[in-house]
Order: structure tokens, then C-alpha cells, then sequence
């Protein structure tokens, strides 16, 4: 699987854990130089808390489009360091 946007290749993995339709990618996958953190954050009922990072590329930005579980509940723990995306990323 390949997560791409704006024609850059952000994560790209074999292995792949799907939850709710959303292909999480294992971190050691993802090109943390086109990410930033941000402060956004969301609570899931089963999952927990989910931190968001921006993508950056040639100047342009996607805000919020990445998203991870730092401390999932027991329930979600198959995507403890993984990540997601969204808004434009297409995962193929």
C-alpha cells in the first residue's frame, strides 16, 4: 500500500493494519519529513485519542490530513504505532 499526495509518496507498506476502512502504516513507513505535528486533536470511543500532523510538500500543506493513536485503549492496540490518512491522501 501506498499513501501519495500531491504526487509524493508519504508511507508505503506491505503490512498494512485496516480498522473502520482506513489503512494504518506502520511508523518506521512514513516519511516523517514531509509531517509536522499539530495541536488538533480527536477522542474516539474505542480507540482513544488521536494527534494529527500536517503534510507538507513544495510549499503546499494539508492540515490535519495524519493521524495516530499515541496510547490506543486495549481495544485498538493492533494500531499502536501506526498512522492514517485523509482530506486528499490516496491510499492505493
Amino acid at each position: 500500500m501506498k499513501a501519495t499526495w500531491n504526487d509524493t509518496v508519504i508511507a508505503e507498506s506491505d503490512d498494512t493494519v485496516v480498522v473502520e476502512g482506513n489503512h494504518y502504516f506502520p511508523k518506521d513507513s512514513v516519511r516523517w519529513d514531509y509531517l509536522t505535528p499539530t495541536d488538533s486533536h480527536t477522542t474516539c470511543p474505542w480507540k482513544g485519542q488521536a494527534s494529527y500532523f500536517t503534510i507538507e510538500v513544495d510549499g503546499q500543506s494539508n492540515p490535519d490530513a495524519v493521524w495516530t493513536y499515541l496510547d490506543p485503549k486495549p481495544e485498538a492496540a493492533k494500531i499502536k504505532d501506526h498512522v492514517a490518512f485523509w482530506k486528499g491522501v490516496v491510499v492505493s
